[in-house]
């Protein structure tokens, strides 16, 4: 399967010296996650797989400001009952077990702002690698929810659950630098250095081995992961529901809505 044939507008993908780079294409949104957007990544993951000269992947999003600007909260404020919550959740999901499931490893390169979703999308990679301006921030209790995107269970299996549970409840931006100190990301550039020597760089181990080796490789990974993350999901999954259908959501979610569209109109806003 060609994997530059699934590409979409929302979602760029092409294959260059067996890495493929597949990039979010939302800059004028902040690269938010819709519901096209997840589908467009879940189906360029999904044609990876059938990719065997693949020796990596590497998501990015366009421009130099934000990664993901977590889930597209305007176009998710009509999803109000529990059924909607749990199908959101579901959706997001898959999406992101589409990226864990790639055969070979993900390398995020995060060229800005990772917030909500998006610091979600970022751990469900495999690595992170940050520009030097990049910030990452798992901030889904200013909007009195929690996780929505399954990415729980990568996070507390990065930190551990004592550490993991106080990043959520701080619900704050870090730079790259206390991140990468913290363990969220796994290399930072320099100030100088550009994200894409950076990263190249950072795959060398793996473009220099066999396909086959970093897929068996990859295999072993997954496995750990995936008993891992089977065990949070549920749980994870009705905590999302249950606070994204709280009232204190969605006067948080209305207050964050009030001042985009404050911004909008304002420049000075």
């Amino acid at each position: 399967m060609n994997v530059q044939a699934n590409t979409q507008p929302n979602v760029l993908a092409d294959v260059r010296n067996g890495v493929l780079h597949v990039t979010i294409n939302r800059p004028d949104k902040r690269n938010a996650l819709n519901r096209a957007t997840l589908d467009a990544l879940r189906d360029v993951f999904a044609g990876a797989a059938h990719d065997a000269a693949l020796h990596a992947v590497v998501l990015t999003a366009a421009g130099e400001r934000s990664f993901a600007a977590g889930g597209d909260l305007r176009e998710f404020d009509a999803l109000r009952s529990e059924a909607d919550a749990a199908a959101l959740f579901d959706h997001a999901a898959a999406a992101l077990d589409a990226i864990r499931a790639a055969p070979v490893p993900v390398i995020a390169a995060l060229n800005g702002t990772a917030l909500g979703g998006g610091a979600e999308l970022a751990v469900a990679c495999d690595y992170r690698v940050a520009a030097a301006h990049a910030c990452i921030g798992f901030v889904q209790a200013t909007l009195a929810i929690t996780t929505g995107f399954s990415g729980s269970a990568d996070l507390f299996a990065l930190l551990g659950p004592a550490r993991a549970m106080r990043v959520l409840a701080e619900a704050r931006l870090m730079d790259a630098k206390e991140a990468l100190a913290l363990g969220l990301i796994d290399d930072v550039c320099e100030r100088e250095q550009s994200l894409d020597e950076r990263v190249a760089q950072f795959a060398q181990p793996f473009a220099g081995r066999a396909p086959h080796v970093v897929r068996a490789m990859k295999q072993i990974a997954a496995a750990h992961r995936h008993a891992l993350a089977q065990a949070m999901r549920d749980a994870e999954r009705a905590a999302f529901v249950a606070t994204w259908t709280a009232p204190a959501h969605w006067e948080q979610a209305q207050k964050f809505l009030d001042r985009q569209r404050a911004s909008t109109t304002d420049p000075k806003a």
